[in-house]
């Protein structure tokens, strides 16, 4: 029980010795003692998942009563069973990592105490988030990775542009939140619980039940499903609900690998697996996850062939890998899901990093378009974002190749119209994250020198500490698929996942034809001599393809124009309406009657008083006659 309170609760240790003694006891301290402690806590979360795997260890330790109010019972609780430690390890162990690289990536930052305090802090959220038994919980760890989020995007606060990337991750977010809260509220109101056992045990009571919502005759349990999965768009930057995901990357570098990698925006792929047993009633919100799931996926892969900057470029590549999750989710296939969030979160945290140190050598230039023939200056680098790069796109034999395949089949298998639709935007989007992918390494390595402030000779390989994290990602990158497609698929009936993922139907057994199973690592082999000869043999062709496909090109490069239709219905019309509330309704309605118009009427009649203050006598009996005429007026008519 230690061991695993244990892993909960020293990333927050952590958090409040370096976030409220960091002046104390100074960076170098501060950034020792978080790595530590939270590395700890990732060796911990190894051995539990080694425990699930070899003895089917599972536990549901209380920590504390939380709500105790009529019907509601909720506990703060550590969930220990196949799925929660799995999270655990992705977790915390990229979470130690980051926290390591940070250590020389920050290394000229003057608030390093509060950064990795930070850190610290969001591990915890997201751990609270992951092994609760409840859904009030979840909603805690979720609304915590939030906060956390808002902090690190913003973290370099007087960069107007973090502050603006910080509150529209938030805000974008509390769209998603808004909807999950009130999957929440729908699941208490059915069934008088908020307990993950009991909400699951009583979901075949209220398959037929209907519900009237916003003047629709729904089904409970659709309604329920689609309000949870909102949550989960927001969160894992689906389509509508991603354009907070690119914006972020304004954060520093270690953030955009901890939080838009391998963690927080995975949070949604987790609560969709981790709900199986319920989505598993509701056919009709699986094909609009898998809908929502291809067209991300399509959708970020076609922006990131155009972008320049090169966060930017492999925050788009997290939001389509997402895609692939989620449409993974929509065919059923929850474990393979898991499967492909596990391996991602090697690579792209390996690729998030790699880009860091690239812009470490280059002293903080972004664009891909001012880098170019580094490889050599850059040898560590250069490898390591070679790996991560061959296990994006699905180079044969790496973690990559056997999640992201694995989910085109089964898309494939599940024979209806939404999953051959989604296998085949899954090849279409593998050929492009292929081609964007290795467009960002020649780009980037490749190629003439093109930055004219920077001399080649002045850029450097990152120190150790940079490059050790590095290292042991692309051992993740390179491995983790292989070792663990047996666990982590299986075949017939799956003993790793138990009871954590519910199946109504077993997945099919089956294989694809042969030319399906050899068309996807065929185009991704094609792909490295095209990208090749289009960004470095043959420069002048992809402008010429620009020059003559201009508007396609600004399409693209607008990405979709989200921003700007965002802009028009919801940015500018909620100023309109709020100018429109505060000059009219609070200054001219409210104002204008109320106190100020009272104020000023009493100051008219006082102004016009004052002019019976002449000072001349006959006035002055005038006025007198007036009111003895008036007296004697009102005495005769009574």
């Amino acid at each position: 029980m230690i061991m695993e309170l244990s892993i909960i609760f020293l990333p927050l240790i952590a958090s409040i010795i370096s976030g409220f003694f960091g002046r104390y006891i100074g960076d170098r301290n501060s950034e020792i003692i978080t790595s530590a402690l939270v590395s700890i806590s990732a060796l911990l979360s190894i051995y539990v998942l080694y425990q699930v795997i070899v003895n089917q260890y599972e536990e549901n330790i209380i920590i504390a009563t939380w709500i105790n109010s009529g019907s509601l019972e909720v506990n703060w609780s550590m969930l220990i069973d196949p799925l929660s430690a799995v999270m655990l390890v992705v977790v915390t162990s990229v979470s130690a990592l980051v926290h390591i690289y940070s250590i020389g990536y920050m290394s000229h930052d003057p608030h390093k105490p509060r950064f990795m305090a930070y850190l610290s802090l969001f591990t915890f959220a997201m751990l609270m988030l992951v092994t609760s038994d409840n859904f009030i919980q979840l909603f805690f760890g979720w609304e915590g990775v939030g906060l956390c989020s808002y902090f690190l995007i913003g973290f370099w606060f007087k960069k107007e542009s973090a502050n603006a990337a910080a509150i529209k991750a938030f805000v974008v977010n509390r769209v998603g939140d808004f909807g999950f809260a009130l999957g929440i509220f729908l699941i208490f109101y059915l069934f008088g619980t908020v307990n993950y056992s009991e909400v699951f045990q009583q979901i075949p009571t209220v398959v037929d039940k209907n519900l009237s919502f916003l003047g629709f005759e729904v089904k409970a349990i659709d309604l329920v499903c689609l309000l949870l999965f909102i949550g989960a768009m927001g969160k894992s930057a689906q389509i509508l609900l991603h354009t907070w995901l690119p914006d972020a990357m304004e954060g520093p570098t270690p953030v955009s690998a901890l939080i838009h990698a391998a963690t927080m925006v995975t949070a949604g792929v987790f609560l969709v697996v981790r709900c199986s047993p319920i989505y598993e009633y509701s056919p009709l919100i699986l094909n609009f996850i898998t809908i929502v799931g291809m067209t991300t996926a399509f959708f970020a892969a076609t922006v990131a062939l155009v972008q320049t900057d090169i966060k930017k470029i492999i925050a788009y590549s997290t939001c389509s890998q997402l895609g692939y999750m989620f449409f993974a989710a929509g065919v059923g296939a929850y474990n393979v899901a898991m499967f492909h969030l596990f391996t991602h979160a090697f690579f792209k945290a390996l690729l998030f990093l790699g880009s860091g140190s690239v812009i470490h050598a280059f002293k903080d230039e972004q664009n891909i378009n001012n880098m170019g023939g580094v490889w050599k200056k850059l040898p560590y680098t250069y490898t390591l974002m070679i790996i991560g790069t061959l296990a994006l796109t699905g180079f044969p034999f790496l973690s990559g190749f056997y999640s992201k395949d694995a989910i085109i089949e089964f898309a494939y298998l599940r024979g209806n119209t939404t999953g051959y639709y989604a296998a085949g935007i899954g090849i279409v989007t593998a050929f492009l994250t292929s081609i964007y992918s290795w467009r960002l390494i020649f780009k980037t390595f490749h190629g003439e020198y093109n930055n004219k402030e920077i001399k080649i000779e002045e850029t450097h390989e990152s120190p150790l500490v940079m490059l050790v994290p590095l290292f042991i990602l692309s051992i993740g990158a390179v491995f983790a698929g292989f070792l663990f497609k047996g666990l982590f698929i299986g075949h017939g009936e799956n003993l790793f996942w138990a009871e954590s993922i519910k199946f109504l139907e077993p997945l099919s057994t089956e294989h694809p034809p042969l030319w399906f199973l050899l068309l996807t690592p065929c185009l991704v082999l094609l792909s490295i001599p095209i990208a090749y000869y289009l960004f470095v043999k043959n420069k002048e062709l992809p402008h010429s393809i620009v020059s003559t496909n201009k508007p396609l090109y600004n399409f693209l490069v607008n990405k979709w124009y989200f921003d700007e239709l965002y802009d028009v219905l919801f940015i500018r019309t909620s100023k309109n309406l709020g100018l429109f509330l505060w000059k009219f309704c609070d200054g001219t309605i409210i104002d204008g009657f109320g106190p100020d118009g009272i104020s000023s009427f009493i100051k008219k009649c006082s102004i016009k008083a004052t002019k019976f203050q002449s000072g001349f006598i006959y006035q002055y009996a005038f006025v007198m006659l007036l009111g003895f005429s008036a007296l004697l007026t009102f005495l005769i008519i009574k």
